[in-house]
């Protein structure tokens, strides 16, 4: 029988070698590689996972502020499913182009304003929240086609205005002060003939009001009106 070919046989090995090497390289990179997916993946799940822990915790203290929300309805607020805010039962008269709140509805108002400032206290001792309460004043329009509508749209924000000023100034000087608490930012604003959640038609004249807004931080906003005819 022919003898095997030694130089044959030396060729063989160190190629067999070689290709073993190069798919044990290959393999280990695709290892490598794939590891890092799993652990890229992983890490990903656990930043989601973290997140919807975040949502979570967000949406229980919702809840929580809306069921503490919900003592205020009484005999001074009501709930407003529509706009998904409270309204103050609270019927202000406002004389026609005045901002000077009449002495029969301040006894009436103030218990209003303290109630709303315990409620907001009350739930900040029970979660770390914190508010943003925007006092509003309103404005009616004149009738349809009064000259007086454009003439006046403008000088309607600045009274409506002075009409939320007036109201937090009284509640302050009555002891009813929300910048006392670092929680609470408090704006001033006038909306004019202008906002969210107007009356129309004949109910027009009851946009002469107060629009009182609770937005806690967290992202839910209530909210609160108080009437001003």
């Amino acid at each position: 029988m022919p003898s095997a070919d030694p130089q044959r046989s030396d060729f063989f090995w160190p190629s067999y070698v070689d290709l073993m090497t190069s798919l044990f390289i290959v393999m280990l990179v695709l290892f490598v590689y794939s590891f890092k997916l799993f652990r890229d993946r992983e890490q990903e799940q656990r930043r989601l996972l973290g997140e919807l822990k975040v949502k979570a915790k967000e949406l229980e203290q919702i809840q929580r502020i809306r069921e503490s929300l919900r003592r205020l309805e009484g005999n001074y607020f009501r709930y407003d499913p529509s706009n998904e805010r409270y309204e103050l039962r609270v019927d202000v008269q406002f004389k026609a182009g005045r901002d000077e709140i009449q002495e029969q509805y301040k006894p009436a108002l103030l218990k209003a304003g303290g109630l709303l400032r315990q409620r907001l206290r009350a739930i900040r001792t029970e979660l770390p929240v914190r508010y943003l309460v925007i006092v509003e004043g309103m404005a009616a329009r004149y009738p349809q086609g009064d000259p007086r509508n454009r003439q006046e749209e403008q000088s309607t924000y600045q009274l409506s205005y002075r009409r939320a000023l007036n109201l937090l100034n009284f509640w302050r000087q009555n002891g009813v002060n929300f910048t006392q608490d670092r929680s609470v930012e408090l704006i001033i604003g006038g909306s004019g003939f202008y906002g969210t959640g107007r009356y129309t038609g004949r109910r027009e004249g009851d946009n002469k009001r107060f629009l009182i807004q609770v937005i806690p931080k967290v992202g839910r906003i209530e909210g609160a009106t108080i009437k001003a005819k």
